[in-house]
């Protein structure tokens, strides 16, 4: 039998409101021991929290009796919303320690037992979590719906279809040789379902990366020395992140800057200045780190004569217009210190992120789940190539068992355990 587990799951306190939860099968014995009874089941209620061991009271508190399963995490659960101040929370958890089969949780256990009693699968999990650090509009809403089941309702549809195909298949194979075979064109009807199939799979692997909303759209500043990389990056992000001065060579190594704008996460770079002579070792090896960021940028802020930009896609950037006249007199002219283009680079930037990121309602996929997505679209391009029906069903058969460890009904431990640990106590 589980342990009954309970831990404060609201914010930390002194606050208006605590709510203690309290999960598993004495879950209903150690409310009624210490608000006298238990309540009626989903219905708020007022009552006096004493200490059974010698009537004290503690606090009078809103009760909440949610027996399983139909809760949170699929066993008998109890919430008391007491009040927030650190006494109070001290001394109610401390009488729930001392009842019988009651332990604190560890972190995550909570969303552990609902994931373990299927009230949520592997990926409404990592939704949460991505809730749960959510510091961006655009990360709030792709997790919110990665969390609320759109991913997984879109993965039960492909299961659905795909045990549909199974069983085809399977006719196929057991009636190939009878005469009352349902369907004589049984294997081309496979076929074109199967096509269909993984061409919608193969959508979900263009949808955005989470890892690209967590850490935010890459935006590297490129260009010469004393191009005003340094002084842009300061003016994007709203504080002096990065040293400005005259002096070439002065960033030696790349720094990065999150920044949000409009909701939207970035990740801004400022590079050392690209230059081929009268660099020293140190110089250079920040040259070769500034040219390894612009590999892996998303979007590129090119402060440099347009024929020099490193791609093609690269924003050209006409800096220090209040100055002097830049090199990249067909970009956009401004300047970081007089604000003049700074609006229009913000909306510009915005628009190019936008295309990267989610859209209203969207999730984004963690690699997990783009390695599993395509695990099951690359069954499905072979069954989609098979010619023998054997082939066909064993495929098939693979593509069922990708869906599995995309929803973790099958999976290790080891993969279960460092994502549980890394949520907060009393989720």
């Amino acid at each position: 039998m589980a342990d009954t587990i309970f831990a404060l799951s609201s914010g930390a306190p002194p606050a208006g409101i605590a709510i203690i939860r309290v999960s598993g099968p004495e879950a209903g014995s150690a409310m009624a021991a210490i608000a006298g009874g238990l309540p009626s089941p989903r219905r708020a209620t007022l009552r006096l929290l004493r200490d059974p061991a010698d009537g004290a009271p503690l606090d009078r508190a809103l009760l909440l009796w949610l027996p399983g399963p139909d809760n949170a995490t699929g066993e008998d659960l109890a919430e008391l919303h007491c009040h927030g101040g650190r006494a109070v929370i001290q001394a109610v958890q401390g009488v729930l320690a001392r009842l019988p089969g009651l332990r604190a949780a560890m972190p995550g256990e909570f969303t552990r037992r609902a994931f373990d009693n299927g009230r949520i699968d592997l990926n409404g999990v990592e939704g949460l979590s991505d809730l749960l650090g959510a510091e961006t509009e655009q990360q709030r809403r792709a997790a919110l719906a990665m969390a609320e089941g759109h991913f997984s309702q879109r993965i039960a549809r492909w299961r659905l279809e795909l045990l549909t195909l199974s069983a085809m298949a399977e006719a196929a194979l057991d009636f190939s040789d009878e005469d009352d075979v349902p369907d004589a064109d049984i294997e081309r009807r496979i076929g074109a379902t199967v096509r269909a199939l993984v061409d919608d799979v193969r959508r979900d692997l263009a949808a955005p990366s989470a890892e690209r909303l967590r850490d935010g759209v890459r935006v590297v500043l490129a260009g010469p020395p004393n191009a005003g990389k340094s002084t842009l990056l300061n003016a994007l992000v709203g504080r002096e992140a990065a040293i400005v001065s005259d002096i070439a060579g002065t960033t030696r190594d790349r720094i990065e800057v999150p920044a949000s704008i409009a909701g939207v996460p970035f990740l801004f770079t400022d590079t050392a200045g690209l230059r081929d002579e009268g660099t020293d070792r140190v110089e250079a090896i920040g040259i070769d780190r500034a040219r390894a960021a612009l590999a892996a940028a998303d979007l590129i802020l090119w402060l440099g004569a347009a024929s020099d930009a490193p791609r093609a896609d690269a924003i050209l950037i006409a800096a220090q217009c209040d100055r002097r006249e830049s090199d990249a007199a067909d970009g956009m002219r401004l300047s970081a210190v007089t604000g003049e283009g700074m609006a229009e680079l913000a909306e510009m930037l915005l628009d190019r992120a936008r295309a990267l990121l989610p859209g209203e309602s969207e999730y984004a996929l963690h690699e997990r789940q783009r390695i599993a997505v395509a695990a099951i679209a690359d069954h499905l391009d072979a069954a989609a190539g098979a010619d023998d029906m054997l082939i066909v069903a064993e495929e098939l058969r693979g593509a069922r068992a990708a869906i599995d460890r995309l929803t973790g009904q099958a999976g290790t431990e080891d993969m279960l355990d460092q994502l549980f640990s890394g949520f907060c106590i009393g989720k």
